[in-house]
């Protein structure tokens, strides 16, 4: 018999508390080499203008096996549907059998900022109380749920090209945490005095400019997973110490990598390090307060196989879930 893990249900059984050092330790385990995992196949649905993308893992040490359906269509918003869903299917390692069926909306939301959390926990210089968000939908409101459990915003500057979007945001984020947000008219306002940046945008085109940083920065570049797409500007990705998740995806799939490569302006070599190589003491990450550090998010299958292995864990001690059977 499977578990089926609904959304409900992993809202009880997972937390940032536990989604932080989960990573951590996920990330540092691929880049050790400890995770077999190819770049994710995209097919893009022309059609209706989404993409579906087929993300497996097998975490060796953790004995952990795993795939994700994730779909992203940029319309739903129009249909007041999430642009993300997806399915995570995790597998026995050791005779294939199916173990579980989650949610993984969900799961992609929560991990995607504690990814984030944890390179600005590595990274970050924290200079400045206030936190700079571009965008403010689902994952804007993961990630300060995540940024709180690595540091302690007093402020909140917040950019949206839709202005209600980002008072609703403004007004919720309030009410659930007591930290003030302000809405700014333009993204330039809103990364003024920021110590953390997080870009989590839709958006094609540039939304963030080198022009407008400043020394000792950190930036969370979450959107544009396409590499025809980008949310920051060539200036800013020469001017950043530039870490990724996983180089090979990076130089296929980053847009804000890939863009200004094509242009010239920098070479592979301007990726440092995979956070999961900071994680695991074998890079140095952040070395001088004055530095601005860039960690480009795309999102990888064990960051999804790792959190679906936890839930499934805590679900069978717990006793919750719906056993099916697909025999």
């Amino acid at each position: 018999m499977a578990l089926l893990l609904r959304e409900s249900v992993l809202r009880e059984l997972v937390t940032m508390r536990d989604l932080v050092p989960l990573m951590e330790q996920a990330l540092a385990a691929f880049s050790r080499g400890g995770v077999v995992q190819p770049v994710r196949s995209v097919v893009a649905v022309a059609d209706h203008r989404g993409f579906l993308g087929l993300m497996p893992a097998y975490m060796s040490g953790q004995e952990a096996l795993g795939l994700k359906a994730v779909t992203f269509y940029p319309g739903n918003v129009e249909r007041r549907l999430h642009t993300h869903m997806a399915t995570i299917l995790l597998l026995d390692p050791e005779t294939g059998a199916l173990q579980a069926i989650l949610d993984g909306r969900l799961i992609t939301e929560m991990r995607t900022a504690a990814v984030s959390a944890a390179a600005t926990k590595h990274l970050a210089a924290i200079t400045s109380p206030v936190l700079a968000f571009l965008g403010a939908g689902v994952q804007a409101r993961s990630h300060l749920e995540a940024l709180r459990e690595v540091c302690r915003p007093e402020a909140v500057q917040v950019w949206s090209r839709t202005r209600p979007t980002a008072e609703r945001f403004a007004e919720e984020m309030t009410a659930r945490f007591g930290v003030t947000v302000v809405v700014t008219t333009t993204p330039e306002d809103a990364v003024e005095g920021a110590g953390v940046i997080c870009t989590v945008t839709s958006s094609q085109t540039p939304v963030l400019r080198g022009a407008w940083l400043q020394p000792g920065v950190h930036i969370n570049a979450v959107g544009a997973s396409r590499p025809d797409w980008r949310e920051l500007d060539t200036a800013a990705v020469v001017k950043a110490r530039l870490f990724v998740d996983s180089r090979a995806a990076a130089v296929v799939e980053a847009g804000d990598f890939v863009q200004p490569m094509k242009e010239g302006a920098i070479t592979q070599s301007h990726i440092l390090a995979e956070i999961g190589e900071v994680f695991a003491g074998i890079h140095p990450g952040r070395t001088r307060p004055e530095e601005i550090t860039l960690f480009k998010s795309l999102g990888l299958a064990v960051e999804d196989v790792a959190t679906a292995q936890w839930a499934y864990r805590r679900a069978l001690e717990r006793k919750v879930g719906e056993e099916l059977s697909l025999h």
